[in-house]
């Protein structure tokens, strides 16, 4: 199976984000400074606001049908108010001047009654973007002018070349576009004022392969910023027939212990694992089995890190972080050892330690292996498995963040001498992450895009396999 390639097509930037809005940059603006300016009448120490506003396009379709329509539009304005070390929030979709007076009075209210906080407040001075990165265009806005006719027909195209690539394809459980645009403006009264347009499109479906009691469904998709890198439609539909009919005669496996490749889709939920567990909140809870890991061997030594908010088009790319906090590219793990966390300013307090601009999370994270080669592909990487169990899918959520104890429902492959020998399902795959991270054999060149994480295909040295 081939992994769709995209497709080229123009893009049109709006860094005002004008079209498709009912606000303007200018209106948000004033509505913030209006709220700030409330704050500091009624006696706030400090103050923030934000206000969005999100819209977009939805289409399902299914067995050649239109299934639903939907279309969002949501706002929001968000105040935060501080009395010294007390905070309060209130938020209203309503933006008269009532409405904005009323939320920053509920805001004010709130802190008023809220138990003092030693760690509550706007980030420091020093630690906030500058006006020059708070004007950084990352080109992060593609509006997708799309109507539900025209979303529709693409939907439909994706799932009848799903239905068409193989006569055991015998359902669906639909397929699906969505168009989604937004835009913002923070400001708080230590000095921050910024905000952006952004964008997120998306192609998926789902088919089913087999009859009777040898029923398989799996599915595929593509999601970018710019709509004319989406994958083409019939593209996305065949290879996740494909991935539904390689599934079919899967069969049950005894227990044993053995190595485990994980797909590069799930590796980069391994690597969300990683970062929740070296995340500010996790630390300062003392929740998290990589507590006091900072410059400690955590992973394999061939293994590296990098963040860098600052990749064009990026899904986690931003000029600064939820709180105004100026970002930067940097190495998060290298050679194996932790080099930095993620924090906000509360928790960089809490922990007595500087912000990293993480508030809101990671930016785009990029896990890579010293032993990689251009040519460990997929089949390469098979190869490098040897005998072992290839996962293609998890179910449940099963992490011990305290102790680290990992243990998740899986289908997938059994490889044998570096080939598929037969798709396998009715497992359950465990381990503990602390060996996991430093268990990790090999990273694949099949490098995949999930959200604001990039990774390939990564290979562990010994699990756990729950079988017959």
């Amino acid at each position: 199976m081939k992994k769709p390639t995209i497709t080229s097509g123009s893009a049109s930037t709006c860094p005002t984000a004008a079209e498709g809005f009912s606000y303007s940059r200018p209106f948000f603006e004033e509505l913030v400074a209006t709220a700030l300016a409330h704050a500091k009448r009624l006696g706030a120490t400090d103050a923030g606001a934000e206000a969005s506003e999100g819209c977009g396009l939805s289409v399902s379709v299914r067995k050649g049908e239109l299934e639903n329509v939907e279309r969002n539009r949501d706002k929001s304005l968000g105040v935060t108010v501080y009395l010294g070390h007390r905070r309060g929030n209130a938020s209203t979709s309503d933006f008269s001047s009532a409405a904005i007076e009323q939320t920053v009075q509920a805001a004010y209210d709130i802190a008023r009654f809220t138990a003092e906080d030693p760690f509550a407040a706007l980030p420091d001075e020093q630690d906030i973007a500058p006006v020059s990165a708070q004007r950084t265009d990352l080109d992060l806005f593609f509006p997708w002018t799309i109507n539900s006719e025209q979303a529709a027909i693409l939907a439909l195209r994706c799932e009848a070349a799903a239905l068409q690539t193989d006569q055991r394809i015998c359902n669906s459980e639909g397929a699906s576009v969505s168009a989604q645009q937004s835009h913002f403006f923070s400001a708080h009264t230590r000095g921050f004022r910024g905000g952006y347009a952004s964008s997120r499109h998306s192609l998926s479906v789902s088919p089913i392969a087999g009859t009777g009691d040898d029923m398989q469904r799996d599915a595929w998709y593509s999601s970018m910023r710019d709509p004319g890198e989406l994958a083409a439609p019939e593209a996305v539909g065949r290879y996740a027939a494909e991935r539904a009919l390689s599934r079919l005669n899967s069969r049950k496996i005894s227990t044993r212990q053995c190595a485990v490749l994980f797909e590069s889709p799930l590796a980069a939920g391994l690597v969300g694992n990683f970062v929740q567990a070296i995340s500010g909140g996790s630390l300062y809870r003392k929740s998290s089995f990589l507590l006091d890991s900072l410059g400690k061997q955590v992973m394999a030594k061939h293994i590296d890190i990098a963040e860098d908010p600052f990749i064009k088009r990026g899904k986690g790319s931003s000029p600064f972080d939820d709180e105004g906090v100026r970002v930067k590219a940097r190495q998060v793990v290298e050679a194996g050892r932790v080099q930095g966390y993620f924090l906000g300013s509360y928790s960089a307090r809490k922990l007595g330690m500087k912000t990293t601009g993480n508030a809101g999370g990671s930016h785009n994270l990029i896990l890579s292996s010293r032993l990689t080669r251009a040519g460990d592909d997929l089949d390469a990487m098979l190869e490098k498995l040897g005998t072992g169990l290839f996962v293609t899918e998890l179910m449940g959520s099963g992490l011990n963040y305290v102790t680290g104890d990992y243990s998740r429902g899986a289908s997938g492959f059994w490889v044998e001498k570096g080939r598929i020998a037969y798709p396998v399902h009715e497992i359950t795959i465990a381990g503990n992450m602390n060996a996991m991270l430093k268990g990790i054999l090999a990273v694949g060149a099949d490098s995949y895009n999930y959200g604001a994480k990039t990774v390939g295909s990564i290979l562990i040295d010994r699990m756990k396999v729950a079988g017959i």
